[in-house]
């Protein structure tokens, strides 16, 4: 099987879908089959790789987005489709459905979306708020359930705006984590000269993340005579005015740390992992807090409250600094091995091979095949 996996919002900077994208695409190849992307970029290009063909359309920047870009050469990406002839069209974000599904409709390809996040979530700091989004996001995933033929979901969360139409095209499909890259540090050595409270933050640094939240947090902290300090990990454009804000309390800004060994080794050093984001549709930062044995501390509001399985992996809060800040406190009254242990013990749930099995149980559907399932790594 040929699969297609086109992504919008994909740079060498990017987050969770660019992991995500990449982790499946490696286990498609390892399961047999082949596997082409298709990303915007700076310039045409057109590269094999030991995991798989890599095209790249140059597209514009897309305003105030830190440095994305969106397809907007619609002809000239149906032209590179109609030569590379999938058996699937995997697209990893909404943009292109629109023009992507006559294309699909015409050649006989099933259209699978991935859905990476959840427009009212996304939307919810960039809009007025008498602006009715809710009705909006509504019509705008009505129009996306009839136009593609498969909508693959990692979440409850992420479902929910889909389920409302019919089930017959959803699809959930957890996303994984790498067990081996990220794991619990041997030992946290002690620091002779600090005494703190590690905290780590892995994020984009933009609006509807809120990653201001987990400084306001370390700030509540301190000022209860607790002695925190936070990593911040990730880029974006409310990174100077971040940095503003912190400039008095014992944070380092780390910026994007591509080696995934060496971002595992620094999640790891922490004692506790603040996700505050209430628009996250799963929670692969989450998640690899927990494979490296760090409890998180979570909003109520989006999917990662979702991972919370075990008692000392995480705490659930209203996602206020207060809230946050609570939730530190109480996984730091429970025994650290215990919350190693627990943490860990979430994360092995979620393999990357048990993902990618997920996604071919759903291509073969869409096309009519059988498949024999790629064995499961813990």
């Amino acid at each position: 099987m040929k699969i297609v996996q086109l992504a919008n919002f994909y740079t060498p900077v990017s987050g969770g879908l660019r992991t995500c994208v990449e982790q499946t695409g490696r286990g498609y190849i390892a399961a047999g089959h082949e596997r082409v992307t298709l990303v915007p970029g700076t310039e045409d290009r057109d590269i094999t790789f030991p995991d798989g063909r890599h095209l790249t359309v140059r597209s514009p920047l897309l305003p105030g987005s830190g440095g994305y870009r969106v397809l907007t050469a619609r002809a000239r990406v149906c032209a590179l489709l109609d030569k590379v002839e999938p058996d699937v069209l995997e697209a990893n974000d909404k943009l292109s459905i629109a023009w992507l599904s006559p294309w699909a409709r015409r050649r006989g390809v099933p259209l699978v979306l991935v859905s990476h996040e959840r427009i009212n979530a996304i939307l919810r700091t960039r809009v007025p708020r008498w602006f009715p989004l809710d009705s909006a996001a509504t019509a705008a995933n009505r129009r996306l359930h009839r136009l593609v033929d498969h909508i693959v979901l990692a979440s409850a969360f992420s479902a929910a705006e889909f389920e409302v139409f019919g089930r017959e095209k959803t699809h959930r499909v957890p996303l994984g984590v790498d067990l081996d890259t990220f794991r619990p540090a041997p030992a946290k050595a002690p620091h002779p000269e600090r005494d703190d409270v590690r905290l780590v933050t892995v994020t984009r640094l933009s609006t509807e993340k809120h990653p201001e939240l987990s400084i306001a947090a370390l700030r509540e902290l301190r000022r209860r005579g607790i002695p925190a300090s936070l990593d911040v990990i990730g880029t974006g454009p409310l990174q100077r005015r971040l940095a503003k804000v912190a400039d008095d309390l014992p944070v380092r800004f780390l910026g994007h740390v591509a080696e995934r060994n060496r971002l595992a080794e620094l999640v790891a050093a922490a004692d506790v992992s603040l996700s505050p984001s209430p628009a996250e549709t799963f929670g692969l930062a989450t998640l690899e807090s927990l494979a490296c044995g760090v409890p998180v501390v979570v909003p109520s509001e989006g999917a990662a409250r979702e991972l919370i399985m075990k008692p000392e992996s995480g705490r659930v809060t209203d996602g206020t600094p207060q809230g946050l800040a609570d939730g530190v406190e109480s996984l730091l009254a429970a025994p650290a091995e215990r919350r190693q242990a627990d943490a860990r013990a979430v994360a092995e749930q979620f393999p990357w091979s048990a993902t990618v099995n997920g996604l071919l149980d759903v291509y073969a559907t869409a096309t009519n095949r059988e498949r024999v399932p790629q064995r499961e790594r813990q």
